[in-house]
C-alpha cells in the first residue's frame, strides 16, 4: 500500500501546473482538505482519499490507475464517489457520497475550505455568489449545518 507520503507527493505531480480559481497551486487546496480531513478526525484512508478526492474528476489521473493503483478499497470507493461526473445532478452526486462509507467527511473539508470567506473574496462577485449557492445547496444535500 501507499504511504501518506508517497499519496500526497503523487497528488501533487498529478496537479502539478494546475491552479485554482483565484490562480494558487491547486496543490494548495488538496493540502487543505486532507489537513481538514485529519483535524476532524479522518482516519488514513480518508486522507489518502482527500489527497486525490479531484484527481479524476480533473483528468489527472485515470478510472485505470485507480483501479490498480496500491490503496485500500475503501480509499478507491471514497475517490469514486467524490468524482463528480459531467453534467450530473447534484443530488444523485450528494446520494453516492452519503452512500460511500468515509466520503462525507472529505466532502465536509472540500466545502469548508473552498467556501472560505479569504478565498471566495479574490473571485469576482458574480463567480463569489454562484460558487456560495452551489456549496450552500451541497452542504443543504449533505445534511451539513
Amino acid at each position: 500500500m501507499l504511504t501518506l507520503t508517497e499519496i500526497e507527493a503523487l497528488a501533487r505531480r498529478a496537479h502539478e501546473g494546475q491552479t485554482d480559481k483565484a490562480g494558487r497551486p491547486y496543490a494548495e487546496h488538496l493540502h487543505a482538505v486532507a489537513d481538514g480531513v485529519a483535524t476532524r478526525g479522518g482516519t488514513d484512508e480518508q486522507i489518502a482519499a482527500a489527497w486525490l478526492h479531484d484527481a479524476m474528476e480533473d483528468e489527472a489521473l485515470s478510472e485505470e490507475w485507480l483501479t490498480t493503483a496500491a490503496l485500500t478499497d475503501a480509499t478507491k470507493a471514497m475517490i469514486r464517489a467524490l468524482t463528480k461526473q459531467k453534467g450530473e445532478d447534484p443530488g444523485a452526486y450528494a446520494h453516492r457520497i452519503l452512500a460511500t462509507p468515509g466520503a462525507r467527511l472529505i466532502k465536509e473539508a472540500d466545502l469548508a475550505h473552498n467556501a472560505n470567506p479569504a478565498r471566495l473574496a479574490v473571485l469576482d462577485e458574480p463567480t463569489r455568489t454562484r460558487l456560495t449557492r452551489k456549496y450552500a445547496t451541497m452542504r443543504a444535500l449533505l445534511g451539513l449545518a
